[in-house]
């Protein structure tokens, strides 16, 4: 386990050489991708969305695929499709960008409906149904999906019973001053980010191992004091003035397991109070619905969740 848990300190720490500033959103996203959960990623632009998860797939050995989503792009455009070849008279499969190991949907609410839902089908499944045949998706798969927090002109937000299947919401902020000015000394000393050779990456970890990791997590001990305490929280969601819907079964079950996760990277193969609080923010941000009156009040959905950390008595 401890050397298991020593590559990904290599990894947390390459991610944020490449990525100045990031801390917090590049250890979630090992979190999600350990305990299998897909992701959004939302952020304003040019604060390394997409070079983090290329960064990412070429540290861990993963097949790395990329798709800028936009109105026009159809389901077949993402899953594949059957071709007919002149020369031998038989459809052949045009495999589509989703056979990959990791996959990035740049900017997803700007795909329309349709094509959201083949790609959160397959998300779901793990598996793509072309004409009646049903075609597996690679073990890792992994789908991180990013959304722009500015622009809501022309877009096609997902809605929420299509969010729940994500894990984990990622914020991606400016990063603090300090942080901007290491961006700017790099700059200096030739860094660019548009001509970062990924190949030069060395890489860190394998697919397998992340697989194998997946099942050790599985077996982190929970105490059924630890259980009693996250249902209070998940109750506690659904209870609270300001929210209209709250945290649902398939949420509490990621909880659950995003736990196990942050308790396994912090050496340990029991669960505590303070793992179910360290991926409360990610894990419910896009899953729990304000009531109107309370988004005209201005409420932000990260102080309910701290707030409701707070009402719940941690065990003892």
């Amino acid at each position: 386990m401890k050397q298991t848990n020593s590559i990904f300190t290599q990894l947390y720490q390459t991610l944020n050489q490449i990525i100045v500033g990031q801390n917090i959103p590049i250890q979630q996203l090992l979190i999600a991708l350990l305990t299998g959960g897909h992701v959004i990623i939302e952020g304003v632009p040019g604060t390394g969305k997409t070079l983090t998860v290329k960064a990412l797939a070429r540290l861990i050995q993963a097949e790395f695929s990329r798709v800028q989503l936009t109105p026009d792009i159809l389901p077949s455009d993402i899953l594949g499709t059957n071709v007919f070849d002149l020369n031998s008279r038989n459809f052949t499969l045009k495999k589509g960008p989703i056979f990959t190991e990791i996959l990035l949907a740049d900017e997803i609410n700007r795909t329309p409906p349709k094509t959201q839902a083949a790609l959160l089908e397959a998300m779901a499944e793990q598996q793509v149904t072309l004409d009646g045949e049903t075609l597996p998706l690679p073990n890792l798969f992994w789908v991180i999906a990013t959304q722009n927090s500015l622009e809501f002109e022309g877009t096609y937000p997902l809605p929420e019973a299509q969010l729940d299947r994500f894990l984990f919401k990622i914020i991606i902020d400016y990063p603090d001053i300090a942080a901007e000015k290491q961006m700017l000394l790099n700059v200096q000393q030739g860094f660019a980010a548009k001509s970062i050779q990924l190949n030069q990456i060395k890489p860190i970890a394998t697919v397998e191992q992340i697989i194998i990791t997946r099942q050790e997590i599985e077996a982190i001990n929970v105490q059924e004091k630890i259980l009693d305490y996250l249902l209070g929280l998940v109750q506690q969601t659904r209870k609270h003035p300001d929210v209209a819907l709250g945290a649902s079964p398939r949420a509490i079950v990621a909880w659950l397991q995003t736990s196990k996760t942050q308790a396994w990277l912090n050496n340990r193969n029991y669960v505590t109070p303070d793992d179910i609080k360290t991926v409360a923010l990610p894990l419910l941000r896009h899953r729990l619905i304000l009531k109107p009156e309370a988004q005209l009040d201005g409420i932000i959905i990260d102080s309910i969740i701290n707030s409701i950390l707070k009402q719940v008595s941690v065990p003892r």
